[in-house]
């Protein structure tokens, strides 16, 4: 029988106008929303408003927009599913994904962890400028082409390398790269995240981290920085979280290793279908054993509908495991 898992999407799947359709439509989308946005008082107002807006303030690609964004969209897209009975047996987050994950686990608390996610990203704002590339080469493939403060900021896929740093050198790495033939697209971001230009924020992030609740996991978490399950001790250890804007992602041994663990039905629980495209990669849900299902369609304007159609396909799904 598959079980289900939640992937949490991060940096790179938002886009202008990400779930605003589903917050019109739905009510428990909409009131988790609402949670979010008051927690953060007076920002969460102003947020909610330029989410909103047709002439935001901000471009969604700013660091204050799309990483409270993505974890409140996250957030909200996984208390639906909890409103339809379904109940992950395990969670995998990629980059603040992964603060949403550790939300559902049962790690963190919602309010804290909402208000510490905005607290880091007015922190982030006066990081050096930089950005991500995704690169259709393997790791190994990419380090050579790596230089200055550049480095691999993240594992996808074994030919879907996320690398990162400040944005002059990321500009010749990718000049490099593509002299060399390789495929390059830029990451929607204006940070360096997963880089080392991030590790100045580390050391207040560890205060932060220390000063809040945390628990060990009530959900199994696969952490998309280790590629392993998180322990309990990682899971109360503000050295595990404080780091991770600056650490590189693991998302394929992390998926590798949730899908050695059964057959799941991986339901990406967030915007976009990044993480969709990267798990039909694998060989377990090429050969059918695992499936995915995403809850969002990959640009903005079919939220409903996609929903919809991804509701459906649970319902088949679980009607399949219980009549098997």
């Amino acid at each position: 029988m598959r079980s289900i898992a939640f992937l949490l999407p991060g940096q790179g799947s938002q886009s202008p106008g990400m779930a605003t359709r589903l917050y019109a439509h739905d009510e428990v989308f909409a009131a988790a929303m609402d949670e979010f946005f008051t927690a953060l008082g007076d920002s969460g107002r102003r947020l909610r408003a330029d989410w909103l807006s047709a002439d935001p303030d901000l471009p969604m690609d700013h660091v204050l927009r799309s990483q409270p964004l993505l974890f409140a969209v996250d957030h909200a897209y996984a208390r639906l599913l909890r409103s339809w009975g379904l109940a992950p047996a395990a969670l995998l987050g990629h980059s603040m994904g992964e603060v949403a994950a550790a939300v559902l686990a049962g790690i963190l608390d919602f309010t804290e962890a909402a208000r510490l996610v905005w607290w880091r990203c007015e922190r982030l704002v006066d990081a050096p400028a930089g950005g991500m590339l995704a690169v259709a080469a393997s790791a190994d493939a990419v380090r050579p082409h790596l230089r200055g403060q550049v480095v691999v900021g993240g594992v996808n896929a074994p030919k879907q390398t996320i690398v990162a740093g400040l944005r002059h050198t990321l500009d010749e790495v990718a000049r490099s790269l593509r002299a060399d033939g390789v495929t390059v697209a830029a990451v929607p971001s204006q940070t360096p995240f997963h880089s080392p230009a991030l590790d100045g924020s580390v050391p207040a992030a560890r205060e932060a981290f220390a000063r809040i609740t945390r628990r060990p996991p009530a959900v199994p978490v696969v952490s998309c920085y280790t590629g392993a399950p998180l322990s309990d001790a990682e899971a109360m250890d503000p050295d595990y979280w404080a780091p991770q804007p600056a650490r590189p992602v693991l998302f394929w041994p992390a998926l590798e290793t949730l899908l050695a663990s059964g057959d799941h039905v991986l339901v990406e629980t967030g915007p976009g279908q990044v993480l969709t495209r990267l798990a039909r990669r694998h060989p377990a849900v090429r050969a059918g054993r695992s499936r995915v299902v995403p809850l969002a369609p990959a640009r903005p304007g079919e939220e409903v509908a996609t929903l919809l159609a991804a509701r459906d396909a649970l319902a088949a799904a679980e009607a399949s495991a219980v009549g098997g």
